[in-house]
């Protein structure tokens, strides 16, 4: 049945309406206005497109305030990964489901519509496959589906612990060789309709130290000719870019443009510790930036130089990464806030050009990670997906406010209680802040806190 969204605000083209209606027709698309379109009453609420989490591991969720301290997990982030493996060893299919679910819901419950998931938790955990190679990948997706989040599940390929290094019995949950990996992708290929609303698939060749050059010249060539996106960890780490430059005489990103791996289709995630040259790379083949930033700062890994990049016309999109927190408004200020504090300086992406600086980084939250995903959505046009997200304008985070000041109000001081519905594909599936399935989620997520981490929960406490 198609909706009439009617908010008091409503976000498009850069500006915000007054007492404009959005409407969504029967398959989930923003059409014209249309006759007989059942009312969704959004009054005393903004309405803004839906934000775009580009770069998830959602297994990751459970570590969360676990790795906080170097007696537990050292002090960077080689030593961070032996807590992430200890949590990724002890999870059954349930448990992944139950994690991703959790993860999902604070996604939605901060405005979220669309997760890119870059997984790589495969085998069993002796490092088999399960009868069934994608049974992880099936359940994050079910997790998804229950959620009501739209997922662009992008398989990861892991081959290898890194250069002339041995297998890590960290990591045996998540290796494959090649022609595994591409029976698997194409198997999970032929499972989901092609363009279906609610899940989209990509490749994710894990990183360069994961896949050596000729297996990921494979992997690229086989997304390519299926016009799949293609996400990679590139340059998170100095001593990743050592690592490759000892291999092969070059950096990751250098070794990606020489061999013709990077493209409008290509999304670098992290992107981190790159030369001007780099940045040149990037601008030149159309490749997207994905920064985590708030996963950045918690594993110390470095600060993106997004203005060198975004005066290039690099387009940058975000993602929660590890989970250590889940707000895409945060993640997105960030990108600036961590300039001011490198430069010492104010509003530094106000310097590439005149645009106003909260509509840059809004795209970045919405318009750059529905691109880095394939989605048609991000901007309420149109045609694209009615993914929507409401803004109560009487939270005390954003009072004060004109049409003016809004968008940069929310962009650098709204909290997420300010969130109040989320819509995909012109579905509601947090109305007034409620999810109906909310209390399950965490109940059965505590359950499996508890199962990895040991304790257990009474009258809401864990003991």
């Amino acid at each position: 049945m198609s909706k009439s969204f009617r908010p008091t605000l409503l976000y498009q083209d850069g500006r915000f309406l007054f007492g404009k209606r959005l409407d969504v027709d029967d398959a989930g698309r923003i059409t014209e206005t249309g006759r007989d379109a059942t009312p969704v009453d959004l009054k005393g609420k903004a309405l803004l497109p839906g934000f775009v989490n580009a770069h998830s591991h959602s297994f990751q969720r459970l570590i969360r305030g676990r790795a906080e301290s170097r007696a537990v997990s050292g002090k960077d982030f080689w030593s961070w990964r032996n807590t992430m493996y200890q949590a990724a060893a002890h999870l059954s299919p349930e448990d992944v489901y139950d994690v991703a679910r959790m993860c999902f819901l604070e996604m939605v419950r901060a405005g979220t519509t669309t997760v890119g998931e870059f997984h790589y938790l495969h085998n069993t955990p002796e490092g088999t496959p399960y009868d069934d190679p994608n049974l992880m990948t099936r359940q994050v997706i079910a997790a998804a589906q229950s959620v009501g989040l739209r997922i662009a599940l992008l398989r990861s390929a892991y081959l290898r612990s890194g250069y002339q290094l041995p297998r890590d019995p960290g990591q045996r949950r998540f290796f494959e060789n090649l022609n595994a990996f591409l029976s698997n992708i194409a198997s999970l290929r032929a499972s989901y309709p092609e363009n279906a609303a609610d899940v989209r698939l990509g490749v994710a060749p894990h990183s360069i130290r994961a896949v050596p050059l000729e297996e990921l010249r494979e992997i690229v060539s086989w997304a390519r000719s299926n016009s799949l996106p293609i996400h990679m960890h590139v340059a998170e780490q100095i001593a990743e870019n050592m690592e490759c430059q000892r291999e092969y005489a070059y950096t990751p990103v250098e070794l990606l443009a020489r061999e013709g791996l990077l493209g409008r289709d290509f999304v670098a995630v992290h992107a981190i510790h790159l030369s001007s040259e780099e940045i040149a790379a990037f601008a030149k083949t159309q490749a997207i930036v994905c920064s985590c930033p708030t996963t950045e700062r918690n594993l110390g890994d470095g600060i993106v130089r997004v203005d060198a990049l975004m005066k290039l016309g690099v387009r940058h999109a975000l993602g929660s990464d590890s989970q250590a927190q889940i707000d895409s408004l945060e993640d997105a200020r960030q990108l600036d806030y961590h300039l001011r504090l490198a430069q010492q300086q104010r509003a530094i992406l106000d310097q590439i050009d005149d645009r106003p600086i909260a509509e840059r980084l809004f795209d970045c939250a919405t318009i750059h990670g529905a691109q880095a995903l394939g989605i048609e959505s991000g901007s309420l046009r149109l045609g694209q997906y009615g993914d929507m997200v409401s803004i109560d304008l009487e939270d005390i985070s954003v009072a004060g406010y004109t049409s003016e000041t809004l968008l940069p109000l929310l962009v650098f001081g709204a909290n997420r209680t300010a969130v109040r519905d989320v819509v995909v594909n012109g579905k509601v599936i947090l109305q007034d802040g409620r999810h109906p399935l909310q209390e399950e989620i965490v109940s059965r997520y505590q359950q499996v806190y508890c199962k990895v981490w040991g304790g257990e929960f009474a009258g809401g406490v864990l003991r």
